[in-house]
């Protein structure tokens, strides 16, 4: 058996028999339910606290339909108690506020003079909802001075539905847009936390061993580049047994909460889509939301998807561990590394926040697809752009020069941890770095 074989069994072996390594194996998918539905019962619970909100019209010009109470909003009338006894009533903590409409000439002067008043800041679903009654009643009178008949206009009002086709002629919706969205943004965020995460894991390792000085016991028989690619490979091994493990327990847990606890799985997709995504999500929904979605999901390249997050995360992780072996081996102490993890941290956050810029308004646009072949940044942002359908050549293009970079970084990489292994007492600095990289001894 090879030294290189060794060391990766070594490696894995000690990383799944860590004890915090077992127990957020098995308690992460747990948790990250739990936190979603602790977030989605707060949500719920939040809405359903009605708010009181008191009205002062001294302009004459609303009336109680004007103000219509909705599900979490309750609306009165306290014109005749006058604006100073209504602040009063709201300053004392009886209810959430008060809205106040004075008596103006011009309904455009009137628009701007509209005042509220509340304890606490008010969230802007109010006054939102506020701004909506005041602009489409005073809109509607001005129409009526116009001599402009609202019936009319209400009448003519008419909603469209386009129906999206590929020239295959298979149909498509906005709901598999939406779930496309929220797959692609999943996928790149997770990569990105689990890069960060094993990355460094791979640092820690190399920095323990050299101060515990073992390193320079295990370099006596081992090449400085077997060791590295041997921790790479042996955390890389351990991350995905670990992603397969999540992979089943998420998939026992969405069974279960469907099956036996009837979770609207339709409704909890939709909180995250837009409010058109929702009306159509709703509306192709009446008879049965859980098929629907279903339906939607196996019209996506979930295969194709799940091969390329392999692909990827080991591309990515791989690039990424190579450079933080080298920060590890680099320095004597963790608190040293600060200064070499921001440079390398910046790629994998750019690349989030590209994603979530670009790929999710136009996942074909040349942004997009330009950061989905720059090597640091296309594990996250080809993830995200891949549910929308990505050409073969593209990601032929992608994943070659992922893999040669990945070559290239850790042949770089392997300079600074052959000789940073057997350095002590000393900050590197980056000068230090370059000329670790030209020594060819």
């Amino acid at each position: 058996m090879s030294k290189l074989t060794l060391i990766i069994q070594r490696e894995f072996i000690a990383k799944v028999r860590n004890k915090s390594f077992i127990m957020m194996t098995f308690l992460s998918p747990l948790l990250m339910v739990g936190m979603g539905a602790l977030v989605f019962f707060l949500m719920k619970k939040n809405d359903e606290k009605v708010k009181e909100i008191l009205y002062v019209d001294n302009s004459g010009l609303f009336t109680k339909v004007d103000f219509t109470d909705s599900e979490t909003i309750h609306y009165l009338d306290y014109t005749s108690f006058g604006i100073k006894e209504t602040k009063k009533k709201v300053e004392g903590g009886d209810y959430y506020g008060a809205l106040i409409i004075p008596k103006q000439d011009s309904l455009e002067i009137l628009a701007k003079s509209i005042e509220f008043y509340s304890k606490d800041s008010p969230g802007m679903s109010i006054m939102d909802a506020l701004e909506s009654k005041i602009e489409t009643k005073i809109r509607n009178e001005k129409l009526n001075n116009f001599g402009i008949d609202i019936d009319q206009i209400n009448a003519s009002k008419i909603q469209s539905d386009i129906k999206m086709y590929d020239f295959s002629g298979e149909e498509s919706s906005k709901l598999i847009n939406g779930l496309k969205i929220g797959l692609g943004a999943i996928a790149g965020y997770m990569l990105m936390m689990f890069v960060m995460i094993y990355g460094t894991s791979v640092m820690r390792s190399v920095i323990e061993e050299k101060t515990s000085r073992i390193i320079e016991v295990i370099v006596s028989s081992v090449k400085p580049f077997q060791l590295m690619m041997g921790k790479i490979i042996g955390n890389a091994s351990a991350g995905l047994l670990q992603f397969f493990i999540w992979g089943v327990i998420l998939l026992i847990i969405s069974t279960v909460a469907s099956s036996i606890f009837g979770v609207d799985m339709v409704e909890m997709q939709t909180a995250k889509l837009s409010p058109e995504q929702i009306e159509a999500a709703k509306q192709a929904a009446g008879s049965d939301k859980m098929q629907m979605v279903v339906q939607e999901l196996l019209r996506l390249p979930i295969l194709k998807m799940f091969i390329l997050f392999i692909f990827y995360f080991l591309g990515g992780y791989m690039l990424y561990s190579s450079l933080f072996a080298a920060v590890g081996a680099a320095v004597d102490n963790e608190t040293d590394t600060q200064q070499f993890m921001l440079p390398i941290m910046l790629p994998l956050i750019l690349g989030v926040y590209v994603g979530f810029a670009t790929v999710i308004n136009d996942p074909h646009g040349s942004i997009a697809v330009l950061f989905s072949y720059i090597p640091f940044t296309s594990p996250i942002v080809m993830l995200m752009r891949v549910p929308f359908g990505v050409s073969w050549y593209e990601l032929a293009i992608s994943m070659t020069l992922l893999v040669v970079t990945f070559v290239f970084m850790v042949w770089l990489a392997a300079k600074i941890y052959r000789v940073g292994i057997l350095m002590y007492g000393k900050k590197p600095t980056y000068k230090d770095l370059y000329k670790w990289i030209k020594y060819k001894g």
